[in-house]
């Protein structure tokens, strides 16, 4: 009896870690931006789901150069003088029909520029990173992001 409870035991536990690095391999979650080009950390993302469809909000700048206030002085939409914490930076992403380990089909825009990019992500190293590509055109005609999990 003991050893059909260990067993059991064991079992669940595999199947509970098992789900958790699942739910863990998409990008829904906090993120932490890094710069490509300077390395330093520039603010908190974090990307929800619903309906299958991810969306990314900025929740948080980290560069002390930017202000807590900064606004979208460069974009050329609706987000245009809005402020940049709060504002969707990413949206309709979903999973890629092609490649199970990689979300496509949406948008990003760059806050720096206010500019519109096609964009990639591919969850890296069992969840804990994201591969962020912004491209024009072609995957290839673009540039990557490594952001870091928070949460």
């Amino acid at each position: 009896m003991i050893r059909h409870t260990k067993t059991l035991v064991a079992a669940l536990s595999l199947g509970l870690l098992s789900a958790i690095a699942h739910a863990q391999a998409t990008p829904a979650g906090l993120w932490k931006s890094v710069d490509d080009e300077t390395k330093k950390e520039k603010s908190l993302i974090r990307i929800t789901e619903a309906g299958g469809v991810f969306t990314g909000k900025l929740e948080k700048l980290l560069d002390p150069a930017t202000k807590p206030d900064a606004v979208c002085d460069k974009c050329t939409d609706d987000r245009k003088d809005k402020p940049l914490v709060g504002m969707t930076i990413i949206k309709g992403v979903k999973h890629s029909e092609s490649d199970k380990e990689r979300w496509d089909g949406g948008e990003i825009m760059d806050p720096n520029n206010g500019k519109t990019y096609k964009v990639r992500l591919t969850p890296g190293d069992g969840g804990k990173t994201l591969a962020v590509r912004g491209y024009i055109g072609a995957p290839m005609l673009g540039r990557t992001q490594t952001w870091i999990r928070v949460e």
